[in-house]
């Protein structure tokens, strides 16, 4: 059977064709625009592949629950001109009548396919953040994702600022909240540079400080299995090693488990997915 996924991110959609076995055979890049000019070259890469099922995971936030009329609809996003798009029935009107086609976000979508065949695979629960131009997160609890009243937008917990920063933050509704101060956007609005460039160690220090909190509120607040960082900024050399050592710091002895404590090198990882976390795990997004 033949699988496609929609990686639906505010700057590219991805969309590729897969195997249920996770196996991405044919991918393509797509430029975000408008919604009409995006979905109709969305659309012109399905034409013909003969897909069976379609798992979307996307930018939000976005409507998940499916009970509800407007489930697979974009909602405040900070990409106005998605505000309020029927990404789902705009789709559902181009593929056959009644093909299964879920939706969820795009870091739902990268901690369940890390669930499935990555970093966290035999794994009962995983936090995946991703960390990019926003922050993220992506919760798998007792065997499925997490949902309630909407998806977790842990990107926006708040978290303690460094007694040595006084960047007071960018986050539009919350200013120093974890994006506000960790997200690529903050690296570059703190430091005058894009992450990529940017190679001061007390820059990348504080940045493992932060992100090493949202680790903290994870286990203290979860009591994961796994914590995975992806996204662009979590690729910095040495960042994640930081995450690693500061979470220790923090928790100062206070969660005694052999699996954070004595290997905390497994238990906080990069992505084993890697850049194709987010494209397989829309994959998993319909197969699960």
């Amino acid at each position: 059977m033949l699988v496609g996924a929609i990686e639906a991110g505010g700057t590219k959609f991805i969309c590729g064709v897969g195997t249920e076995q996770g196996e991405i055979l044919e991918q393509i890049s797509i430029p975000t625009r408008g919604p009409e000019e995006t979905l109709k070259d969305v659309v012109d890469f399905f034409k013909g592949k003969e897909i069976e099922r379609l798992g979307i995971g996307s930018f939000g936030p976005i409507q998940v629950n499916k009970t509800q009329p407007d489930y697979g609809s974009l909602l405040e996003t900070p990409k106005t001109i998605w505000k309020h798009y029927p990404l789902l029935k705009h789709l559902e009107g181009h593929f056959p009548a009644g093909m299964p086609i879920v939706v969820d976000t795009d870091v739902n979508a990268a901690v369940l396919g890390e669930i499935k065949w990555g970093a966290a695979k035999g794994k009962d629960s995983c936090v995946y953040f991703t960390v990019g131009t926003g922050i993220g997160a992506g919760v798998f609890l007792n065997g499925k994702l997490l949902h309630g009243l909407m998806h977790p937008e842990a990107g926006h917990m708040f978290i303690k600022r460094h007694e040595m920063d006084d960047f007071s933050g960018c986050c539009p509704y919350h200013k120093d909240c974890l994006e506000g101060l960790a997200s690529g956007t903050a690296l570059k609005t703190r430091w005058g540079v894009d992450g990529t460039e940017l190679t001061d160690d007390r820059a990348w220090e504080l940045e493992g400080y932060y992100l090493a909190q949202a680790a903290v509120n994870a286990i203290v607040t979860y009591s994961p299995e796994k914590i995975i960082f992806g996204g662009g900024v979590s690729q910095r050399p040495g960042l994640i090693e930081q995450i690693q050592k500061q979470t220790l710091e923090l928790l100062n002895g206070y969660i005694k488990k052999n699996q954070i404590t004595d290997n905390i090198e497994d238990y906080i990882s990069l992505p084993g997915l890697g850049s194709q976390a987010g494209l397989k795990g829309s994959l998993a997004l319909v197969l699960d």
